[in-house]
This record gives C-alpha cells, structure tokens and sequence, in this order.
C-alpha cells in the first residue's frame, strides 16, 4: 500500500487545489494522502470529495506552527476534531499574525524591490493560510528573482534585512493540544538541519512525554545518517516511524510519493485519532 501523509495546497504554500493534489496522488498510483496545510483545515471538504471520486483514501491533517525556545518547529497533526477550541487557539492566532508578518514584509521590501499587498494576494486563493511563499512567488512574479527558492535563499531567509519572526505556540503545549484535540501528533522533519537550527533529543523527548506519537523520518531533508539517528530515537521514545514527500506542486522539488508510510502505523494513526479516515 502506498501511503503519503504529508502534503500542501493552496490552502497554505502549495501551488495545486485541494483536490488537485489529490489528482496527483492518484496519478502516482498512492492508495492513501493526507492533506496536511500549515495552521488551518480549509481544504479537507474539497480534497476529501476528490479522494472519494478517484477512489483513494484521505487522511486529513494539519501541520501546525510551533517554536521551541527560538527555533522554529513543525507538528503535523492527524485526525482531530477540526472544531475543538484546544487547537484551534493556536492556529487562528498563528494564521492572524502570519497576515501581519507578511504585510510588514512586504513593506520592509518596498524600497529595494517594489512590491504591493495586492501582488502577494494574487498569488494566494480563498482562504489561503498567506505566509513567505506567496512573498517568494509575488517577488518571482515581478521579475525581482528567477524562482521561489532564489527568493528564500537571496531575500527572505532567517536573519536577513526583511526578515520578521511571527507567533507560534510552544511546541509542547501545541502537541498537548492536537492530543485534547483527537489529534495524533508526528514531528515533521525533525533532523532538518539544512533549514536552519533544529532541537535536541531533550526537546523530542519532553514532546514525547506530552503525548508525541511519532516521528517523520523518511524524508528527503534526511540523509541515511540522520535517518538512522532518528529511528534509534523514535525505538527510545516508544514512537512510531512516518515518511512523507512533503509535497507542495510546483513551489518544491518534492515529489509525491517519494517517501512513504507503512500501513502499519496508518492503522495506529487511524486508532488514536477521533476523525475517521475517509475511503472510497
């Protein structure tokens, strides 16, 4: 069975529809995708009648925002109660200020590399989760850099001029959250240390006291080196072992598919969580 369970729409950064996205896991031959868009759940009723159509099953699922200390960290959330206000605090608060971020964003660039409010909003669609990629894409769209990437790399990467940091919850308080929430909470890319700093085993361990479940290992910001490190961990912790291709259409490499989940820990994912898996 070929499962993927972490992928993006124009929901938050990815560049396919909610029910594209899952078009192009079909055509990928995957048997089952999770939709997993940063801090909100605006594409699952759209992505789920896709996967209902194309004869696939849909997890839905949500990467939220979180921080530990000052390093950025991501928590992909299965299965919750899309409702439950544990959760939902978090990320209406962290979509709100991501608004504001990417407005004084904006306005930082202005001087250097003319750039309006209405050219980022171009580059989202109704009820997108707006945030840095939408800037990459406006910046690209005005002829200011040749892609998304040259935009993060040149421009709006951590500890730049037009940098502005944002909200996000405590990573602990945030998994203990998806739990009250019905959640089964996965550390995203855990060892992705070509990003920017990561946290230590001390942080992962205090998580998986929280009520972590898992760990994303099979991923391609991974090297077998920090794939090993991290399976010892997760058999340490008592967490179960994910792998996903991140995928976001055309704003990353990433292709759908490239890692992929056991069905095994689908079927402890499906346990825990409160929302069913929806199959066709």
């Amino acid at each position: 069975m070929r499962i993927d369970l972490h992928t993006h729409s124009t929901a938050s950064d990815g560049t396919d529809a909610p029910s594209g996205v899952i078009e192009v896991a079909a055509q990928a031959g995957l048997e089952v995708v999770a939709l997993t868009d940063h801090d909100t759940t605006s594409g699952w009723v759209e992505a789920a009648a896709a996967a209902r159509r194309l004869g696939i099953a849909f997890v839905p699922g949500t990467e939220v925002s979180c921080r530990s200390g000052g390093v950025s960290v991501h928590v992909l959330s299965y299965l919750q109660d899309p409702a439950h206000p544990a959760l939902l605090a978090f990320t209406d608060r962290t979509r709100a200020e991501r608004i504001t971020r990417a407005r004084r964003i904006v306005e930082l660039l202005g001087p250097d590399y003319p750039l309006s409010w209405d050219d980022v909003l171009e580059q989202t669609a109704d009820d997108t989760t707006v945030g840095r990629p939408h800037i990459a894409d406006a910046l690209v769209a005005r002829g200011h850099v040749a892609d998304r990437s040259a935009a993060f790399e040149e421009l709006l990467h951590p500890g730049g001029r037009y940098y502005v940091p944002h909200y996000a919850p405590d990573v602990v308080e945030a998994v203990r959250a998806i739990r009250e929430a019905g959640g089964v909470p996965v550390f995203a890319h855990p060892g992705a240390d070509g990003r920017g700093r990561v946290v230590g085993d001390e942080v992962i361990g205090a998580m998986a006291r929280a009520g972590l479940a898992g760990l994303e290992i099979d991923h391609r910001d991974h090297d077998d080196a920090a794939r090993a490190r991290l399976r010892v961990l997760a058999r340490d912790l008592g967490l179960f072992a994910t792998g996903s291709s991140d995928y976001h259409g055309r704003g990353k490499a990433n292709v759908i598919g490239e890692n992929l989940t056991s069905p095994e820990v689908l079927a402890q994912i499906e346990a825990e969580g409160r929302m069913p898996v929806v199959r066709p």
